[in-house]
């Protein structure tokens, strides 16, 4: 089911930057930022520097060997493609846990896990540098493969990786909005 709502693809965004900019634009290239994005209101999960992983519960779902790079979090007015509230990274200076912040959504990175699309909001107050967006991916790269070998070792089968850049825009109307029946995840992450 999660399958035929899409993938956000690298190669979309690049026949989209074409059509706006007339010019083709090199393959690994990132898609455009726009200069108005929409504003998230996003809730701080896992501080940046912090080695616990928190859920949208406030659960821990494992304490990490390496610090998290950036404010983790989510948007509590939307349900990602895997059942949870939808995720956001915030960059710039640490936030503390549990603080609450508005900022635009610049575009977002679409990380598989377990053959699921689960949509990551990149938020920040300015628009992201070519060089912190490189930075984002890379991270999610990596998260994709560490994933996927704790997935390996819990015996948790599908696909995992890092699909690449994708708008906000995009990301926002793959989520569903959160209505009150909404009670967490349906499935363990």
């Amino acid at each position: 089911m999660v399958a035929d709502r899409g993938y956000c693809h690298l190669e979309q965004m690049r026949e989209r930057a074409e059509a706006v900019s007339g010019e083709t634009p090199r393959k690994g290239d990132n898609p455009p930022v726009g200069e108005t994005s929409p504003i998230v209101e996003v809730v701080i999960e896992v501080p940046r520097g912090s080695f616990l992983k928190r859920g949208s519960t406030g659960h821990v779902d494992f304490v990490s060997p390496l610090p998290c790079p950036y404010n983790y979090g989510s948007v509590p007015t939307h349900i990602g493609l895997e059942g949870d509230l939808l995720d956001a990274v915030v960059l710039g200076p640490r936030l503390p846990f549990g603080s609450t912040v508005q900022l635009s959504a610049w575009g977002a990175v679409t990380l598989i896990d377990r053959g699921i699309a689960d949509d990551k909001l990149i938020c920040s107050a300015t628009a992201p540098t070519s060089a912190q967006r490189r930075a984002v991916l890379r991270f999610f790269r990596f998260y994709a493969i560490c994933k996927g070998l704790r997935n390996a070792w819990r015996g948790r089968a599908g696909r995992n990786a890092c699909d690449g850049w994708c708008t906000a825009e995009f990301a926002l109307a793959r989520a569903t909005p959160r209505d009150k029946t909404w009670r967490g995840p349906p499935i363990e992450f």
